[in-house]
């Protein structure tokens, strides 16, 4: 993501924080990283480091998980293109440059 922001002046992220459903501690871990917003906790997670419990009280996630059911998001992470395409899993900055296009 980093690298496309850098190269693509045009091109914006918008993060999604959704648990991985068969990882029970998941949940918390995006409660805590939404309370912060905080994508230093985001990438910590992502790297399995540990993440400290949620300083607030949220339902960002819960409508997260719904909004990510009604639309048909399945993996983590999953892509939703401007197009309205859903690309699940990790794609590297040449890829996702391509796939959005011009």
């Amino acid at each position: 993501m980093k690298k496309i922001i850098e190269e693509r002046k045009d091109i914006v992220f918008y993060l999604k924080v959704y648990p991985i459903r068969n990882q029970p501690e998941a949940y918390e871990k995006s409660k805590s990283i939404l309370c912060e917003k905080s994508l230093t906790l985001l990438e910590d997670a992502f790297e399995k480091k540990p993440i400290p419990k949620p300083k607030c009280e949220t339902s960002a996630v819960d409508e997260n998980i719904r909004l990510a059911d009604k639309i048909g998001v399945k993996s983590v992470p999953s892509i939703i293109l401007p197009d309205g395409r859903i690309i699940p899993g990790y794609k590297d900055a040449r890829t996702l440059i391509h796939l959005i296009g011009n």
